[in-house]
């Protein structure tokens, strides 16, 4: 399966990718930073798949990012501690902010700025996902306002139909100087891994932050069609 590996998109050619990675630098970690499971509205994963997935494809650190609860990531974590980070996917009045290293649920439809200041109380590391994708992301002059209070964005999303919308996140972190993270947004296991990151050891936000300049990104898109997985799940979780 061809794909984009490291710096400089070096092409890869193996079915999950960080078995290809993982083999020339053990000290660095292969990182999902954006998945869901079945505590999301449009998603059918449960968590025990999830990790056992996550494990099998050679993941080091998986970011549980579920819509606007942590349950699931709670859940994930308590089968595995080591592997799983609690995250939130949490939907503003503006768009969405992903945020890692999450210990209380950030209530969704706030003012980005009152959201940003709650994440910030717990020292959660902060992203923003999908920024420049039209039918999911930020206004211009939105997403500007709060470049200043955010560590990152999300300059590689799996799910984004078209490249221009990660080109333009990558361009937006280059000149706010904020931080880049990838992540498959999956919302099927076969959606796990398919991009993602691996950096140097980290144990909660700080040394994340501090660990980001050294980012190496595996960045495979899972084209349109995976969407339509999604719209399924979110009709079945309705009728149950």
């Amino acid at each position: 399966m061809h794909g984009e590996c490291g710096v400089g998109g070096v092409a890869c050619y193996a079915p999950y990718v960080w078995r290809v990675m993982a083999s020339y630098n053990p000290t660095m970690l292969n990182i999902e930073t954006h998945c869901h499971t079945d505590a999301s509205h449009d998603c059918r994963v449960r968590v025990e798949d999830l990790v056992k997935t996550a494990r099998r494809r050679g993941l080091d650190r998986l970011v549980v990012t579920d819509h606007n609860t942590i349950s699931g990531a709670v859940r994930a974590q308590q089968m595995d501690p080591e592997l799983i980070i609690v995250g939130q996917e949490i939907m503003t009045e503006q768009g969405e902010l992903l945020a890692f290293f999450v210990s209380e649920e950030v209530p969704r439809d706030l003012p980005p700025m009152e959201a940003i200041r709650l994440l910030r109380a717990q020292d959660a590391y902060i992203s923003v996902s999908h920024p420049f994708d039209p039918r999911r992301g930020w206004e211009l002059r939105a997403l500007e306002a709060i470049a200043p209070h955010v560590d990152a964005v999300e300059i590689f999303n799996a799910r984004n139909i078209l490249p221009v919308y990660n080109e333009a996140a990558e361009r937006f972190a280059a000149r706010f100087q904020l931080g880049g993270t990838a992540g498959s947004d999956a919302h099927t296991l076969i959606e796990v891994g398919r991009a993602g990151m691996r950096l140097p050891a980290f144990k909660d936000a700080a040394s994340l932050r501090a660990a980001m300049p050294q980012a190496q990104y595996t960045k495979r898109a899972s084209g349109p069609l995976i969407r339509l997985a999604s719209r399924y799940a979110a009709i079945l979780n309705k009728l149950r």
